[in-house]
């Protein structure tokens, strides 16, 4: 993933010095995304220092508690667990806030880590269909429909509900079904510190707040980030190093946006379009949620969604649902294919969890497969 990262950083530095990419709309990109990267930097710096608070060790014991020592039990939990979350909460906060939750779960359980690990990523991304805030392509989509949440939700409701089953059977055949049938539940875990224990409590639940009541998320991030960290700085000011900072995830994102703007201006919009065509029917449908998971895939589902949804007809509603299911549903393959995965990764690398790419890949592939058809199914069924 470093060189990943700084290998897109040069071509996108290298497209704006050639002039393949203007100075002017290199700009605007950066621009726009600025805010991201903001609420990417800090976000992850809340969640490192929650975790050196002990946070989420603590909150790990009552998920264990209450699967009572069960397998069953706690695979359930753990997927509902993550399905609210980034149905209510929004996706990348899954990704941020709930993986080191289910990786402290695992440990604190004495349980594989990796179930938990997947249960987070895969959820992350794949449900979030059900709601306008659950998923930025999601707002776009609501807007460029004329829904409101509550409408969004009950057109979105069917498909959601497909692909938690879909997902949900994979998770279990692939990660969960070979676990011991029963673990042996922890005691509970007392904080080293409790009053940075519960400044962190506070901070993390109050940037929950905050995206809740509809405050930015860039400043909602910043924000408890950086009251946390003065709390951190008072009581253990060791804890403050320059690692914290996700210096590999900013590049990425930068250079992917840059290249990806590039692609656009040299053919990629055309290409969409021949790819999704214009047919609104069921196999206009089908086309745009494979052309979007697999564009995904390719590049990453935000600027997917959005050369997607160029080309679409305005008057296509179920086509672009059908793009913004592929879109939603679709990236699971791939590091960079999402956010939330590269968050996950992120979130993963520095708990030290380490997996093989390879089973990661072959498992993901056939998950996206399993709920891409179920929701697009679903959707057709539906309308």
């Amino acid at each position: 993933m470093d060189w990943i990262a700084v290998g897109l950083l040069i071509c996108g530095v290298s497209a704006v010095a050639s002039g393949l990419l203007p100075a002017s709309d290199a700009r605007a990109t950066v621009s726009r995304i600025l805010p991201l990267l903001i609420f990417l930097g800090s976000v992850i710096v809340l969640a490192e220092l929650a975790a050196k608070a002990e946070l989420f060790d603590v909150v790990a014991i009552l998920v264990t508690a209450l699967g009572r020592g069960r397998n069953v039990a706690l695979f359930l939990l753990a997927v509902c667990f993550a399905a609210l979350t980034t149905m209510f909460l929004n996706l990348d906060t899954t990704a941020v806030l709930l993986t080191p939750v289910l990786i402290a779960t695992a440990r604190r359980a004495s349980v594989p880590v990796l179930p938990l690990a997947m249960t987070a990523v895969w959820l992350a991304n794949t449900a979030s269909l059900l709601l306008p805030v659950s998923n930025l392509t999601n707002l776009l989509a609501a807007n460029r429909i004329g829904l409101q949440p509550t409408a969004f939700a009950a057109r979105m409701a069917l498909p959601q509900l497909a692909v938690l089953i879909a997902v949900g059977a994979c998770l279990w055949v692939f990660y969960w079904r070979r676990n011991p049938a029963t673990y042996e539940v922890p005691p509970r875990h007392e904080p080293h510190d409790r009053r940075l224990f519960w400044t962190a409590a506070v901070c993390v639940l109050g940037f929950v707040g905050c995206i809740v009541i509809g405050i930015s998320i860039a400043v909602a991030s910043v924000t408890t980030a950086a009251v946390l960290a003065v709390a951190v700085a008072v009581r253990d000011r060791r804890q403050l190093t320059w690692s914290l900072l996700p210096w590999r995830l900013l590049v990425f994102v930068t250079g992917l946006f840059l290249v990806v703007d590039t692609a656009d201006r040299h053919g990629l919009s055309h290409l969409m379009a021949r790819l999704i065509g214009g047919d609104g029917g069921a196999s206009g449908v089908v086309r745009a949620a494979a052309v979007g998971a697999a564009s995904s895939n390719a590049l990453n589902n935000l600027p997917s969604y959005v050369a997607g949804e160029a080309v679409i007809p305005v008057g296509n509603h179920e086509q672009l649902i059908g793009l913004l299911i592929g879109t939603n549903v679709g990236p699971l393959v791939v590091p960079w294919a999402s956010l939330a995965t590269m968050l996950w990764a992120e979130r993963c690398r520095i708990a030290g969890v380490s997996f093989g790419w390879g089973r990661f890949l072959a498992t993901s592939a056939l998950t996206a497969l399993a709920a891409l058809s179920a929701s697009v199914g679903a959707l057709l069924v539906h309308g």
